[in-house]
């Protein structure tokens, strides 16, 4: 027999304590892309995919358009496309990121040209290139938003065509853009502009994971309703209480199941061998919870 003991939630509105976060970490995420690609990415000319890849290999083709200019030509494009034929399916987050990307881009073309890269190290500089924009993607992921670019292209081939797997469709074509890197710029820049695409896929869902993880409770105890009090009226989240019981003792126990963050964790456990010494407890780490106190989605 199970039984849910659960934190009813509080009241939301538009101008809330977990709205302004969000606000504030999806354009936390667009400066570091910003950051990441005018100052590392353009200058090394490291074309790993997206819109700003696409603007590179043009800038090369069309001198007199900079490469902050044509990111931005590019992504009003792209978002008049995505109104065109998305209508109300096209968020406010990939129109305002997509905008704020291109005007940060715009602004820092004038207060801070860049005519050669920081250092004369292309390795360092792809690190930079890479690890900016993937952490803020991955914030701005995180709250579904994005820079538009190329996921707008993914969201009018979702909804128009038969083509299965859009993702990979998408990989392909930034890997085409990669490689071409090798045709106007060198072998040696095509090569780090392949590594970074990979680079990026890979520290974008680590970044990701990272910034979701919890973990996970599955407490074996004899005082089930005192540990529940505490995950309730102190940690403010719900808990699930099930029968079980010892394979080599035979005697009933409760099992409490809850999950938390990780800050939380440690108060849980400690509170735990506090209220009950002979309590078992296996712990977890996990990145995707859905339902109250953790994702809406």
């Amino acid at each position: 027999m199970a039984t849910d003991k659960a934190q009813e939630p509080g009241g939301k509105g538009l101008f809330t304590k977990a709205n302004l976060k969000a606000f504030l970490l999806v354009n936390l995420g667009v400066l570091l892309l910003t950051v990441g690609v005018y100052f590392f990415k353009l200058p090394n000319n490291f074309t790993t995919g997206g819109v700003s890849g696409l603007a590179i290999l043009l800038s090369s083709v069309i001198p007199f358009l900079s490469t902050a200019t044509l990111m931005g030509i590019i992504n009003v494009l792209l978002l008049v496309l995505g109104y065109l034929f998305l209508g109300k399916e096209f968020g406010f987050w990939t129109t305002y990121c997509s905008l704020m990307y291109s005007l940060e881009t715009w602004v820092l073309e004038r207060v801070y040209p860049m005519d050669a890269p920081f250092t004369n190290q292309p390795l360092l500089e792809l690190c930079f290139a890479m690890m900016l924009p993937a952490v803020g993607s991955a914030l701005m992921f995180n709250y579904n938003a994005s820079s538009g670019g190329t996921d707008i292209v993914a969201m009018i081939l979702k909804k128009y065509t038969s083509i299965s797997d859009i993702g990979k469709a998408l990989f392909v074509s930034d890997s085409v853009i990669a490689l071409a890197a090798c045709f106007f710029f060198g072998i040696e820049t095509g090569m780090f502009s392949l590594l970074g695409l990979f680079l990026k896929a890979f520290v974008v869902d680590s970044v990701i994971e990272s910034i979701n993880l919890c973990k996970f409770f599955s407490i074996v105890t004899s005082k089930p309703d005192e540990i529940c009090d505490f995950i309730i009226k102190d940690l403010h989240h719900s808990s699930t209480v099930v029968d079980g019981q010892g394979a080599f003792s035979h005697q009933d126990r409760k099992v409490v199941l809850t999950a938390v963050r990780r800050g939380e964790a440690v108060r849980l456990r400690q509170k735990c061998k506090e209220i009950d010494p002979h309590s078992f407890m296996f712990i977890t780490n996990t990145s995707e919870i859905i339902g109250k106190g953790f994702r809406s989605d």
